[in-house]
């Protein structure tokens, strides 16, 4: 009998091992090595719930990963254990996955969730071929972020983010490879402190921004080299660049951003906004060029070069670089709980324990991923004990909007 009940279980543990996940459902551990909680980034990915509602770490131990997946989820931050060594490659061209399609998707890396956080790692579409596009990572959500990453392909469309009508995209730190349009976002995006090499004598970055005349492409602070001849940009749709204090070698060809255009008109989209390209403090190395030449005037854009942070980029709706978290909005005190109203959706770890200055205490009780956080009270409570509270040392209350840093919650009024 009791080799029975274990036979059972080995089998339950072999087939559904996402029953037996971390103990923190927050922070879930890849290896290769069996030390983690899963040896796959699919195993992972698998094991999480259908609908996430709080920030989810999946932490990749060093190793070699040659497997592709797709992210449906909300609120997911892969992290690497380092740049060089937590390697994810996979060999796909767009045109093979189109004549043999699967659910994952076409990239090596497919994010279809909002607010997901790609840190730490080498993304490699290993396919040989130099040219036909071939996505490392190709997304339709919304707030990614890319941050020390090495993003790979010789194909075209390396990063492929487009979700065109409310993207919003910001990396730092990152080196991208690629072909034909390799770096190409729809919608917003800022770049700061990058490098781009462009394997094919055809354009490096690409943008798209029809759909709202806000929508821009911002590059600040970084370096674009390539084969002899490589091009700097392109766009068929509408579009909106921004240049600043970015360095380009010698190798560059001597051709401005350029809008594409097709012998028919009526196959050409809508073009009324005109030519929006703005360099502010351009470097090159080598022979100069005449259309590569400050020609950001402060006075007709009605802002300065120093105004354009991601906040400005995203008009406001999104500042990844901000450090501040959820702030109350509001709370309503009951006989023995209170309802605590925050602005933004709130990630729970542990169970934090709230003290208030008169040494009262709130426990949280429920409202894990959404910003209404119910505490319960160890005796009745009134205004003057809300007005100085701090989180004790048992748990945690963070922002779930992406972001570049763990921000976590105000208890301010």
């Amino acid at each position: 009998m009791k080799k029975s009940i274990l036979r059972i279980l080995l089998l339950y543990i072999f087939f559904c091992p996402s029953l037996f996940a971390a103990a923190d459902p927050h922070y879930l551990t890849v290896a290769q090595d069996g030390s983690g909680d899963f040896k796959t980034i699919n195993a992972a990915i698998a094991a999480l719930p259908m609908f996430n509602y709080e920030r989810t770490v999946i932490y990749i131990k060093n190793g070699l990963y040659n497997e592709k997946f797709r992210i449906d989820q909300d609120y997911i931050t892969l992290r690497g254990e380092s740049r060089e060594k937590t390697i994810i490659r996979y060999s796909l061209l767009r045109t093979d996955w189109i004549a043999n399609k699967d659910s994952i998707g076409a990239a090596v890396v497919n994010l279809n969730g909002d607010d997901i956080v790609i840190e730490n790692m080498t993304i490699e579409n290993s396919q040989p071929e130099v040219g036909p596009h071939a996505f490392a990572i190709y997304g339709t959500g919304t707030r990614t972020v890319i941050v020390n990453c090495n993003v790979l392909s010789k194909g075209g469309d390396t990063v492929s983010l487009w979700d065109y009508k409310t993207g919003m995209y910001y990396h730092a730190n990152c080196f991208f490879e690629g072909a034909v349009d390799f770096v190409c976002p729809r919608g917003w995006c800022f770049i700061k402190d990058s490098k781009f090499f462009e394997v094919k004598q055809t354009a490096s970055i690409w943008h798209a921004g029809g759909f709202d005349s806000s929508q821009k492409f911002v590059l600040r602070n970084c370096a674009f080299d390539g084969v002899k001849g490589f091009e700097l940009g392109r766009h068929h749709y509408e579009a909106q660049f921004y240049l600043l204090d970015c360095t380009f070698s010698d190798s560059m060809k001597d051709k401005p951003i350029y809008r594409v255009v097709n012998a028919d008109p009526k196959q050409n989209r809508p073009f009324n906004w005109g030519e929006r390209y703005y360099y502010y403090r351009p470097q090159k190395s080598g022979t100069q060029y005449s259309w590569l030449k400050d020609n950001f005037n402060s006075s007709v854009n009605n802002f300065k070069a120093a105004d354009i942070t991601p906040a400005w980029t995203f008009d406001g709706k999104w500042d990844p670089e901000s450090n501040v978290g959820p702030q109350i909005k509001h709370f309503s005190i009951g006989q023995d709980k209170v309802l605590i109203e925050f602005d933004e959706v709130v990630t729970i770890i542990g169970t934090p324990v709230i003290e208030t200055s008169t040494g009262k205490k709130l426990t949280y009780a429920s409202g894990a991923g959404s910003n209404l956080i119910e505490f319960k009270t160890n005796g009745l409570l009134s205004k003057d004990d809300m007005k100085d509270l701090r989180v004790g040392n048992n748990g945690q209350m963070i922002g779930t909007k992406a972001s570049v840093a763990d921000r976590k919650a105000s208890l301010k009024f």
